[in-house]
């Protein structure tokens, strides 16, 4: 099994890499260099030696509120739990950090689905749309679904 652990400025640009692959295939959004630069302690990554596999990302968005972002895994190493791997780790240090709830946005539902999340309507997520949302290209017509996940935080 291998290990999660938080990103370093050397895997940037083969993050940058992994994700744009599917984001060139409509899987997830694009991330620019900048945009994973300024968000390095967001990230988590997998590693297979120097190589990166895996990576995702915890965005704070509010006192209340995180985001997973930018889950992605090369495609030879799918279906051996690294996915899963990550969601937890990023389940695991929102619960740290005190964050009762996460969302993600995300085209694959089922695989979210797995740990408890459940979909919602994007508009209750108001300070996401407002914050970041209104960047993205595809902002207002967003086809990804929204997803949502409680944590019992300070148990």
């Amino acid at each position: 099994m291998n290990s999660v652990e938080k990103a370093r400025v050397s895997d940037v640009t083969q993050m940058q890499n992994l994700i744009n692959y599917f984001a060139d295939k409509g899987d997830m959004l694009a991330r620019s260099l900048s945009e994973i630069y300024e968000n390095i302690r967001d990230y988590f990554v997998v590693r297979q030696g120097e190589r990166v596999i895996a990576c995702a990302a915890l965005h704070i968005s509010w006192s209340d509120l995180a985001e997973i972002k930018s889950l992605a895994v090369a495609e030879e190493s799918q279906k051996q739990g690294i996915g899963s791997q990550l969601v937890k780790a990023c389940l695991k240090e929102a619960k740290e950090l005190g964050i009762p709830t996460v969302f993600c946005l995300t085209y694959q539902t089922a695989f979210f689905e797995q740990f408890g999340f459940s979909q919602v309507d994007k508009m209750e997520l108001p300070r996401k749309v407002w914050s970041e949302c209104y960047r993205c290209p595809k902002f207002p017509d967003c086809d990804e679904v929204a997803l949502i996940y409680h944590l019992e935080v300070g148990v």
